[in-house]
């Protein structure tokens, strides 16, 4: 997961999900950095190592940082504060916090969690985030941010609570897609994958299409959307089962929705 970033960072800073790899392609870039994993998590107290390389051309110094970490409505992460009510940030150490890197080279970064007193049960999640710096004297001065997403579980009670808000139909381009609101009203991530939406007509009960939505992921105590592209261009009154297969610990959701297309 990378952000490229050249100045300092927004709240609002989209960090890119790749496979926990930076300015890898089909040349070697000068800068670029490797890290696995790219998602971290752990069970209260606890530690884990991630493995930084560099598989750029050139030596980077690279400074290790802690961020909050959220999603927008359509799952997209985001660079957040670090005092959010369900951020990890302040929980989280790492050794080392700053270290050179040559080409081809590797390390063993260690990230720890220390929950407070009290914490509230279930999942929290910040960013670590690696800063590369060029090293002094260097002619290249490309700087990327990399962000890995560290999930911490506080023990307690497990809540998983999911609500399907509402449907609605909204333009893309010159198509259509029907958007669907999720509300998370537990603790813990919830994992939305394999949903889909059945739409027939409302008189007759015709099938119209099988819709099928992209996995993603949404986070305690906020909403999302989900979408369903539609193809062709039926039009007229609908009717729009839609279905959330289940998940361990989760059953399936369903709920029917009458549209107009």
């Amino acid at each position: 997961m990378i952000g490229a970033a050249v100045g300092s960072a927004s709240l609002a800073l989209v960090l890119a999900l790749v496979p926990a790899s930076a300015g890898a392609g089909a040349a070697r870039s000068p800068v670029a950095l490797v890290a696995v994993p790219a998602h971290l998590a752990l069970d209260g107290t606890a530690r884990a190592s991630v493995r930084v390389t560099n598989s750029g051309t050139k030596p980077v110094e690279v400074v290790a940082s802690r961020a909050g970490f959220a999603l927008d409505l359509r799952g997209r992460p985001l660079i957040a504060r670090s005092d959010g009510a369900r951020s990890a940030a302040q929980w989280l150490t790492f050794r080392p916090g700053r270290f050179a890197l040559e080409p081809r080279t590797s390390i063993s970064l260690v990230v720890a969690s220390k929950l407070p007193r009290h914490a509230e049960p279930g999942d929290h999640d910040a960013l670590v985030l690696l800063s590369t710096r060029p090293v002094r004297h260097a002619r290249v001065a490309v700087r990327l941010r990399m962000g890995v997403v560290v999930v911490v579980r506080a023990p307690g009670n497990v809540v998983r609570r999911l609500e399907l808000r509402g449907l609605r139909v909204a333009r893309r381009g010159n198509g259509r897609a029907l958007e669907l609101v999720v509300a998370n009203r537990g603790n813990v991530t919830e994992s939305l994958r394999r949903a889909r939406a059945v739409v027939t007509r409302a008189r007759s009960g015709r099938r119209v299409a099988t819709l099928v939505a992209r996995s993603r992921e949404l986070r305690p105590r906020t909403s999302g959307i989900i979408e369903f592209r539609l193809r062709g261009r039926p039009h007229g009154w609908m009717t729009a089962r839609v279905l959330i297969p289940a998940e361990p610990g989760r059953s399936r959701l369903q709920r029917t929705f009458r549209i107009r297309l």
